[in-house]
């Protein structure tokens, strides 16, 4: 056989092999299949269904585009860069869906890149703060006895692996200070793609250092977060997202959960539904958990887990622009920005640029999906969409 025969076969078996490999129930093969983590793989992982309510709830509408656009015009962001024509910066930027409700109206709906408000959106890490709402759901209703409560309380078998594990807490978990191992890229991969994720944060979880000493962007902790979620009210996470709060306030449409091969929800990322029923998780923190009279999460636990938390340890936060330079802060998985004293703002943040974005001193609600950040939203160690943002809201009293 000729040297390049022997190549063209090698190439030919090295594909084949990878072919079948796709086929696997595997972490590989599951990556193989999938392609990197975009906005469609809602159309390829299995999913839990979320039932929209009977009774939706709908804002008033008062299309004031112009005065937004207008307010847009001039803000600045990374390097001395303007956003201009509102429209023409929201298509260049990937942008598919953008919403302001100011004072419960909204202001400005439109779509972009040929999505429209019947497409469906999904979440990336924006999960990670219904997460949080579903804990502090669960603890209201006493299904877990406190956030301070060891996770070895409800994940007993972590301790035969490392008696350190009963140290860690559900608070570390939620603020991100778990002191977990985690590895970029593989740990993604893994937390993303694995086909079994219950198994995964049971079996492959390392202790590092101590919890409570330094944050850490972590996709395990959502993951043991839903394990305890399932153990500690008997029911799947979808279903209590469902009941507790999809239905309460009136989401318009149906939503999903997307879940692994083993029916467990990919905790850290796979919401999936329409633009305007994530702007209506908004408004519900906006109220401080109260939906038109009836308090749905506590409003101890709404402000607890939006309020800013900077401690006074200058090496917890890693060094970063958002911190650094914007009094960023993240808290119970939600982010925030520190206006001063007394106010705040807050979002739920996901990849590719997927936001809900909170002002309560502005009575504001944003909502922003795209297929990426944009070009010039994202650059090391920043993104900008929430400064952007937060320049805008600015401009209203």
């Amino acid at each position: 056989m000729s040297k390049k025969k022997y190549l063209l076969f090698i190439l030919i078996a090295f594909l084949l092999s990878l072919n079948l490999i796709s086929y696997t129930n595997t972490t590989i093969g599951r990556v193989i299949r999938y392609g990197p983590g975009n906005v469609d793989h809602y159309q390829k992982f299995p999913y839990h269904r979320i039932a929209t309510s009977s009774n939706p709830f709908k804002f008033t509408e008062n299309n004031v585009e112009s005065i937004v656009k207008s307010r847009f015009y001039n803000i600045s962001y990374g390097n001395n860069q303007k956003v201009g024509d509102l429209d023409q910066f929201l298509e260049k930027t990937d942008t598919t869906s953008f919403i302001v409700i100011h004072k419960d109206r909204i202001v400005y709906e439109k779509y972009y890149n040929n999505y429209t408000q019947e497409s469906i959106v999904t979440s990336f890490s924006v999960a990670k703060s219904f997460t949080s709402a579903l804990v502090g759901i669960a603890i209201d209703e006493g299904y877990i006895k406190s956030v301070y409560d060891p996770i070895t309380d409800y994940i007993p078998e972590l301790i035969e692996r490392d008696e350190r594990f009963s140290k860690i807490k559900i608070i570390d978990l939620l603020h991100m200070t778990s002191g977990l191992e985690y590895k970029e890229p593989p740990d993604d991969i893994y937390t993303y793609f694995a086909p079994n994720l219950r198994k995964l944060a049971l079996d492959n979880t390392e202790i590092k250092e101590d919890p409570n000493k330094m944050f850490v962007y972590n996709n395990y902790n959502p993951l043991l977060l839903g394990i305890i979620l399932e153990r500690a009210t008997g029911r799947s996470v979808s279903k209590y997202l469902e009941e507790k709060i999809w239905v309460p306030i009136g989401m318009e449409y149906e939503g999903s959960w997307s879940v692994d091969s083993n029916d467990f929800e990919n905790m850290e990322i796979g919401i999936n539904c329409r633009a305007i029923d994530f702007a209506k998780f908004g408004r519900l923190f906006l109220r401080k958990g109260n939906w038109n009279g009836k308090q749905i999460i506590s409003n101890g636990w709404s402000v607890a887990s939006t309020a800013p938390y900077i401690p006074d340890d200058n090496d917890y936060y890693p060094s970063n622009p958002i911190f650094n330079e914007y009094r960023g802060y993240y808290s119970l998985m939600w982010w925030g920005i520190k206006r001063d004293e007394k106010n705040y703002d807050f979002y739920a943040e996901g990849n590719h640029g997927q936001y809900i974005y909170i002002s309560p001193e502005k009575d504001l609600i944003i909502v922003r999906n795209g297929t990426s950040y944009g070009e010039g939203m994202e650059s090391e160690n920043m993104r900008w969409w929430p400064i952007v943002l937060y320049k805008f809201a600015n401009q209203f009293t």
